[in-house]
């Protein structure tokens, strides 16, 4: 009886722990996000309040705005949060709106596609030490990735200066 109830209490225990990855937050509405790429510092807001605060890596040409495809930019603007994936290759990742239709115009005169798929994500193992290592992203600590995911509902506006 105490190994069948050991074995119950080791499988629950594994569960939980498998589980971790997706938190719950019960705090303040995250607001907004604002991403300050100059100072790498990212703020999830309820309204004026500041909840938390990360540093983040960005692409690996992080000056100025996503102008195109593969340009390696992290768009600048406004924005929101449109889409979560559990199943990132990144750990967690929360997708922002780019590109808008300005975006898209932009590009279209440049002659090129403007990209996508960018996102707030966590960082591999072998990325840790490395500084702007992404194609366009905003990555962050696996750690801290779990709060956002947690934190930060689709809709949420996002707002990224220079």
């Amino acid at each position: 009886m105490n190994r069948r109830m050991f074995t119950s209490a080791a499988a629950l225990f594994a569960l939980t722990a498998c589980s971790d990855k997706f938190r719950v937050y019960t705090g303040p509405p995250v607001t907004s996000v604002v991403v300050q790429k100059g100072r790498r510092q990212m703020f999830l807001l309820n309204e004026n309040e500041v909840l938390k605060t990360y540093d983040f890596e960005l692409g690996f040409a992080p000056a100025g705005h996503k102008q195109v495809e593969g340009d390696g930019k992290t768009p600048e603007g406004a924005y929101f949060i449109d889409r979560k994936n559990p199943n990132s290759s990144f750990y967690l990742s929360i997708g922002i709106s780019y590109p808008n239709a300005a975006d898209r115009a932009r590009a279209r005169e440049l002659g090129r596609r403007p990209g996508g798929d960018i996102f707030i994500h966590g960082t591999p193992r072998e990325k840790r030490s490395v500084e702007d290592w992404t194609a366009g992203c905003i990555a962050v600590r696996d750690r801290e990735m779990e709060d956002i995911y947690a934190m930060v509902n689709v809709g949420t506006p996002i707002f990224l200066y220079a």
